[in-house]
């Protein structure tokens, strides 16, 4: 009696669990369910731009100078090639007619604030003027405002780069060439720096407030071109880029055959006279710009 009871209630409890697979679907995973990736942040700075072709952007900060923008302007236009400008408001109020001859023959001008201040270390609202009171000033001497700025000695921290991008729809271009042309060593080292650092997708500074300057640009503009290098501002330079190719994975490297203290086997070394390659030098911010 007893073993018919328990035959009866195991029949039961299986009977049971049968049913409960059969009533409960297994999900199936579709496409539709999963989780999109996130979508990367929009960039906003561009010291360089990696292009298909040999593509470079010339551009020239503090100015418009009275006499050597004009003077640069000539030696542009002399050569077809188009460069970009970024202003200093005061500049602009003072010049308003070179500022205009540069749109017209084809260039771009961008926002380098009113007074060549540092703004990493300024506080939004005194950035904001900054910045304003440029635009202004060559939306009233070109009828449009810019959309490029770059910020003086490139200082700019990344939450004011989101800011200022978001209010003013800036993008902010720094640079990946740089002759250091301020400390006015002579216009041969400056050609010489710019045409040994410039790669294709350069963004190259000089400042066309420096008489060196100006006259290290025909050679320095003879050789790019005798490089085949291409010039376009900046921002169609941007339009211009292309992804870059992933980076190939590491390889795995093999793990050396752990030793036994039985073989009595020393772990093999490297032969004598081979040493680790020296790590690259950082590089170091310029206070150009």
């Amino acid at each position: 009696m007893f073993i018919s009871r328990l035959l009866l209630l195991f029949c039961i409890v299986a009977t049971s669990g049968l049913a409960a697979v059969n009533e409960s679907p297994v999900a199936a995973e579709s496409p539709d369910q999963t989780k999109p990736a996130p979508s990367p942040e929009p960039h906003i700075s561009f010291s360089s731009v990696h292009v298909d072709e040999p593509y470079i952007a010339m551009t020239f900060d503090d100015g418009p100078h009275a006499t050597l923008t004009p003077k640069l302007l000539d030696l542009l236009a002399a050569r077809h090639i188009k460069a970009t400008f970024f202003l200093i408001g005061q500049n602009v109020v003072d010049h308003p007619e070179i500022v205009q001859r540069a749109i017209r023959e084809g260039h771009e001008v961008g926002n380098h604030s009113w007074s060549h201040p540092n703004l990493g270390k300024m506080s939004d609202d005194a950035v904001r003027r900054e910045l304003r009171r440029t635009d202004e000033a060559i939306q009233n001497a070109t009828g449009k405002r810019p959309t490029i700025m770059r910020p003086p000695y490139g200082s700019m921290t990344a939450r004011q780069k989101r800011w200022i991008h978001e209010e003013f729809g800036y993008d902010i271009i720094l640079w990946d060439v740089d002759p250091l042309d301020w400390k006015d060593p002579g216009p041969t080292t400056v050609s010489n720096r710019i045409l040994k650092e410039t790669r294709p997708g350069s963004i190259v500074l000089s400042h066309d407030i420096h008489r060196g300057t100006i006259e290290a640009m025909p050679a320095t503009l003879e050789q790019l071109e005798a490089k085949h290098f291409k010039f376009v501002t900046v921002s169609e330079l941007i339009g211009l880029a292309t992804p870059e190719p992933p980076k190939p994975a590491p390889s795995a490297r093999p793990r050396p055959p752990a030793t036994s203290a039985s073989s009595g086997l020393a772990p093999a070394t490297e032969p004598a006279g081979r040493r680790a390659a020296p790590a690259a030098p950082t590089a170091t911010p310029s206070p150009g710009g």
